[in-house]
């Protein structure tokens, strides 16, 4: 006899129905799987034949044919196993095969008929809604990822006799709420901007990023405060929308790291690598090309701590990311395209040791060491950071005084600014000022003639790129938005100057 059952499967950030086609014949008692299975989906032959015998149904001892359609696609994970023993017991008349055709079916076996949960349910559900199935079955664990999408019954089950007694008429499990876009809760963080004592350039600078989606490298000497803060920055970027909120829930679901009973991410990710991360690690990839810690931090923050100990390939490899806002990832059986629109936060040490040009202490590098340890970081990959900021030590005064702000008031500030900035590029496929193309640069980052008069000195004597030169334009148009003005006045502009200032003593390290 033949049954039919409806699957998914993902590929890249997309998935697509799959069919689980079973055919049980006379014959030699055999398990084939035909339709490019991966070792997993293999594998899934006897965890499905264990979970069938465990939970007291009958294994047919004939030979069974397993097709995965369509077959030209590899398949791979162990979601297949619920579906695969529900079309084994439809084929041979243990449970109703009649409405198996409304619902998609995922979830892994254990040997004992559990179902436990899978990566890749949120991805998979909203293709199953697009194509019109009533509804899907997945694990218990994974309901309420899958419920975030409105408009398909999701049904939870624990094992495979619940799945059964489900299409049995004889099991109604409990519908999962769903979390509308209205009905957020409020997103708590650990750390505060109030704890950051003194700094107050660096909170300007840090409000000015988070207010345009900016790029920002700091350089300073050891307990300046730069990773306390840098910690600190998801607590005032304004907060994800929904449609933010739904890619990113999507890559962490495809990339194993949603936690059990978990909806929709709320937060604004932060992810700070160590410094001996590959080059596999920060971009994606594998043979099965996988989400890297630059996609991760999608619609949040990369942080670097330390920057010229990571490696120099590694570190170019962002280079193209950063202007692109995505990865291409090539392999012999895939070629996937990850979004990554990040902000990258840096930090670093002026020398090896850390006190080179510090008031306070005494450098020991000589200058052969100092071009070593910043030869790391290429000049294209500071041209591509926006914001470019010397810290200075913190003063005893500082620390003994009270905080002038708090994270909630600059946060307010950073979104009056960000809304300014959905309203102006609304239908222009850019949501803020980081993301301006040339010609929009060139259309609302116009400069005054006491602006272009500033400009054209500064671009001369600090030897500003082409490149430099948009960055600059753009970041005078995010502290114009968080000034609340319609045109970029001078005093903007002069104060955007101000934050490359750091390219010269970049380049007065190089000694």
């Amino acid at each position: 006899m033949l049954a039919q059952v409806k699957s998914c499967s993902i590929f890249g950030l997309e998935s697509f129905l799959v069919d689980v086609e079973v055919d049980i014949s006379s014959g030699l008692p055999a398990f084939d799987i035909v339709g490019l299975p991966d070792v997993a989906v293999r594998e899934s032959r006897e965890r499905v034949r264990a979970a069938i015998k465990n939970q007291n149904f009958d294994f047919p001892i004939k030979r069974i044919t397993l097709n995965l359609a369509p077959a030209d696609i590899r398949k791979e994970g162990p979601h297949f196993d619920l579906p695969i023993a529900l079309g084994i017991l439809a084929a041979t008349s243990q449970m109703s095969i009649e409405a198996l055709t409304d619902y998609a079916i995922i979830g892994e076996l254990s040997l004992d008929g559990k179902v436990r949960p899978v990566n890749g349910v949120l991805p998979m559900a909203i293709e199953i809604k697009e194509k019109g199935l009533k509804g899907v079955v997945v694990p218990l664990e994974n309901d309420e990822e899958a419920s975030v999408i409105e408009g398909i019954n999701v049904i939870g089950v624990t094992s495979l006799s619940e799945a059964v007694a489900f299409f049995n008429g004889e099991f109604k499990p409990k519908k999962n709420q769903v979390v509308k876009d209205d009905q957020r809760q409020s997103v708590t963080f650990d750390g505060d901007f109030s704890e950051v004592k003194g700094q107050e350039n660096l909170k300007r600078c840090l409000e000015i990023a988070a207010a345009g989606h900016h790029n920002i490298a700091m350089i300073g000497s050891p307990g300046s405060g730069k990773t306390m803060i840098a910690r600190r920055i998801p607590t005032i970027l304004p907060s994800m929308t929904f449609e933010e909120s739904l890619e990113l829930t999507k890559i962490y679901s495809i990339a194993g790291l949603l936690s059990n009973h978990s909806g929709l991410i709320r937060q604004r990710p932060f992810r700070a690598p160590h410094h001996t991360i590959s080059n596999v690690g920060m971009v994606g990839g594998g043979r099965i090309p996988k989400p890297g810690e630059i996609t991760l931090a999608h619609n949040g923050v990369l942080f670097l701590d330390e920057l010229p100990e990571f490696p120099r390939d590694v570190l170019e490899l962002l280079r193209q990311p950063l202007e692109d806002g995505k990865v291409t990832i090539a392999r012999a059986n895939a070629t996937i395209t990850y979004p990554c629109k990040f902000m990258l936060v840096t930090a670093m040490n002026p020398c090896p040791c850390g006190y080179y040009g510090d008031p306070f202490h005494e450098c020991s590098c000589s200058p052969h060491q100092i071009n070593r340890y910043l030869s790391k970081i290429s000049g294209p990959l500071m041209d591509r950071i926006d914001l470019q900021l010397q810290v200075a030590p913190v003063k005893y005064s500082d620390l003994e005084g009270p905080s002038t702000t708090d994270s909630e008031t600059i946060r307010k500030r950073v979104e009056a600014a960000r809304l300014i900035q959905l309203e102006r590029y609304k239908g222009q496929n850019i949501h803020c000022n980081s993301q301006l193309t040339p010609n929009l640069i060139h259309k609302y980052c116009k400069l005054d003639k006491d602006g272009k008069l500033l400009m054209k000195e500064a671009f001369h004597n600090m030897k500003l790129t082409a490149r430099a030169y948009n960055k600059i334009l753009k970041v005078a148009r995010t502290i114009a938005d968080l000034d609340n003005k319609s045109s970029i006045k001078e005093h903007h502009l002069a104060e955007a100057l101000q934050y490359r200032n750091i390219d010269k003593y970049y380049q007065n390290l190089r000694i």
